[in-house]
């Protein structure tokens, strides 16, 4: 239970003086961080904090069955430390940042390498060498980071034994912007355009995280009815995105009738985010301390009278699809990741609750609307494609019912309050569960209350290693088909 932990707790959505959380020597923070992992605790962000010439690691923990998070740090040092990684696998990525960032090496950690580092021409990632398997059947293919079509670059890298995978790395950091290594001194004026473009498709989750940042920051929260108002536009932007993989999944498997519509629809979804507030991806929605564009009551029915058509016709689409016997034949036992691994590599969001994981933020740390009406949780055990798929299909039934529920009872009053300045020496935390899952922003203000450090985990952070996973021992050609139902960022991991 969390209430033993030596970390300092805190809620979601909240702050405490930096001063509060307790610090170790290194080693034993590691220790007391592989403490609370095995106790049950999740890594949602572990990072380094610059200190003159020295760094301090930052670790926040999430225990799910008490909707509680913890915190903790170590003291300021330089050169190696202990790998969190070797007793945790969920550490990986996360240290292979740190030790890029600032220098800090994990003594231990089994294939250290850079995330995004840039090479020494800054024209593509320096990731050093690939895994490979020895064998005289085994042959490697390379896949990107150039990909047909309209899509992000990230490069893929199989060992395989005929047409069975045998193992998959992937590499991104072809298109890293320096979002963090730009929000140091602020919030300036570019702060929330740039939390907008984090993840282009998840722009309600990351602005609405970021502004519940500095509302925390400031020890006040935004008006019910803004709140309210980011809540519906959060699950608009799940059931655009949603619609929108379940017809690239039909797509993947020549199924015409339901990639048809659900491109359609998914268009139709966004059109409503549109009507809010005038774009279709959100931008402009999210205001720190309530919100830009409110819905006066004509245009809160027209809303839910579109949504009602959007919501039928996904019905329909979906019902094709599922009753096809070549969709599910072709999606059931394929990419499959069990729930002992999906637990210890950290999945979050509907790549975790189709391994049986019951994790979505809305329903384990609450914060927001969220705490007065949460969303049903979708789960389903298989954790194979299928399973990715029923998860969304799912979700979108769900999130469709609360909709239209909370549309029908609109919270009142206005929608913008004041906004005190940030406190100073200060740390807060915010999680929301976007449409890909966990969206996790932690901010530290200085002694001026301007940011020192500003961390942002985007769920595909968490989750390519899933994609990796779900690979091994399944034929090559099943890689589209599993490579859709993960759908993860690269530009969310490239910051």
């Amino acid at each position: 239970m969390s209430a033993s932990t030596p970390f300092a707790l805190l809620a979601n959505a909240t702050s405490l003086p930096w001063a509060e959380i307790p610090a170790w020597p290194v080693a034993e923070f590691v220790r007391a961080t592989a403490a609370e992992l095995n106790r049950g605790a999740r890594l949602c962000a572990w990072f380094g904090v610059p200190e003159d010439a020295r760094t301090r690691l930052v670790a926040v923990l999430a225990f799910d069955a008490d909707n509680t998070l913890s915190v903790g740090r170590s003291v300021a040092f330089t050169g190696g430390y202990p790998s969190l990684t070797v007793t945790h696998p969920q550490a990986h990525l996360f240290e292979r940042e740190v030790w890029e960032q600032h220098g800090l090496t994990p003594v231990g950690h089994p294939w250290l390498k850079p995330v995004r580092r840039a090479n020494g021409n800054g024209n593509a990632p320096a990731n050093g060498e690939f895994f490979r398997v020895d064998g005289r059947e085994v042959h490697e293919v390379a896949v990107g980071p150039v990909h047909a079509g309209i899509i992000e670059p990230g490069h893929f890298r199989f060992q395989c034994a005929g047409e069975e995978v045998l193992h998959l790395e992937i590499a991104l950091g072809y298109q890293h912007r320096g979002v963090e290594a730009a929000l140091p001194g602020g919030p300036h004026r570019a702060t929330l355009s740039q939390m907008e473009t984090v993840s282009g498709d998840t722009t309600i989750a990351h602005s609405t995280a970021y502004a519940t940042i500095l509302e925390s920051l400031a020890g006040t929260e935004a008006p019910l009815r803004a709140q309210w108002l980011r809540a519906m536009a959060l699950e608009l932007e799940r059931l655009a995105n949603h619609t929108g993989d379940l017809g690239a999944l039909a797509g993947d498997v020549a199924f015409l009738p339901t990639l048809s519509a659900c491109g359609k629809i998914r268009g139709d979804f966004l059109n409503l985010t549109a009507l809010i507030c005038g774009n279709r991806f959100g931008r402009g929605l999210v205001l720190p301390g309530g919100g830009r564009h409110d819905l006066e009551p004509q245009r809160l029915l027209r809303l839910r009278e579109l949504l009602k058509t959007a919501l039928a016709d996904t019905e329909q689409a979906v019902a094709w699809f599922w009753d096809a016997a070549s969709v599910r034949t072709r999606f059931e036992d394929v990419g499959t990741v069990f729930p002992s691994p999906a637990a210890e590599v950290g999945l979050v969001g509907p790549a975790a609750r189709a391994c049986g994981l019951v994790r979505d933020v809305r329903y384990n740390h609450p914060a927001g609307w969220h705490r007065f009406a949460q969303a049903p949780v979708a789960v389903w055990p298989s954790g194979d494609v299928f399973a990715r798929a029923r998860v969304r299909s799912l979700e979108l039934q769900r999130s469709g019912d609360y909709l239209l529920e909370q549309l029908a009872a609109p919270a009142g009053g206005d929608l913008c309050g004041e906004l005190p300045p940030p406190e100073p020496d200060t740390l807060a935390v915010a999680l929301v569960e976007g449409w890909r899952g966990e969206v996790c922003h932690v901010a530290l203000t200085d002694a001026a209350g301007r940011f020192r450090r500003y961390k942002i985990i985007d769920p595909s952070f968490h989750n390519w290693i899933g994609l990796a996973l779900a690979l091994r021992g399944a034929a090559i050609s099943d890689f589209p088909i599993c490579n859709k139902s993960f759908n993860l960022s690269y530009c969310g991991v490239d910051l």
